[in-house]
This record gives structure tokens, sequence and C-alpha cells, in this order.
């Protein structure tokens, strides 16, 4: 499963699921168990299904109907410094709820 098309499939995977969302939500849109969920099926369908190595499926699933967070999403240079730190110490937050988890499942 990934967001980086060209990046994944010039590596040459056997299967791979791609879903054309920011990068870091290849599993599906963030505390959204539907979207998580229907990704995975769609990856294991495609480890049952595919007839080939470097076989790609593309995800119907859409981010949001506005392609625009693309531009928006890619580009920091639209974020002042402020949005900037907000979004890094927002992803620090999910970043330290995984580590937990992971912490609580090993321990």
């Amino acid at each position: 499963m990934g967001c980086a098309k060209d990046i994944v499939e010039h590596c040459g995977v056997p299967r791979f699921v791609f879903s054309d969302f920011p990068l870091g939500n290849a599993a599906g849109k963030p505390h959204d168990m539907a979207s998580q969920r229907q990704t995975l099926t769609l990856a294991l369908q495609a480890l049952d299904t595919a007839s080939a190595a470097r076989t790609t499926v593309t995800s119907p699933q859409q981010w949001s109907p506005d392609t625009q967070w693309k531009a928006d999403f890619y580009s920091i240079a639209k974020l002042s410094d402020e949005e900037l730190a907000q979004r890094r110490a927002e992803f620090d937050k999910i970043k330290a709820v995984g580590k937990e988890v992971r912490d609580q499942a090993e321990g």
C-alpha cells in the first residue's frame, strides 16, 4: 500500500495498492475505519488475484472531491511559519499516539 505511485512502481514491488492520498496515508484516511478497512480489503484482494508481478491496483477512494489539496499539500511555500509549526506539532502528536500504541502492543 502506498501513495507515491511513481516511486513504488519504480522499485518494482510485486503487488501494489495505490491510494491517491497525501504521503503517510497509504492505509486510508486518518481516524476513518471504513476507509482503512476498504484499503486493507483491496490489498488482500490484490494478493489473492494479481496474476502477474508488478501489479498495481488503484483505490477508488478520493482524499477530497477537490484536487486542490495536492497543490496545497505539496507546497510548504504557501504555509506561514506559524501554520508550518502547527502542522509539525499535530504530526508529532499523531506519531506519539502511534508510538504509545506500538509500545503497549510490545509490552
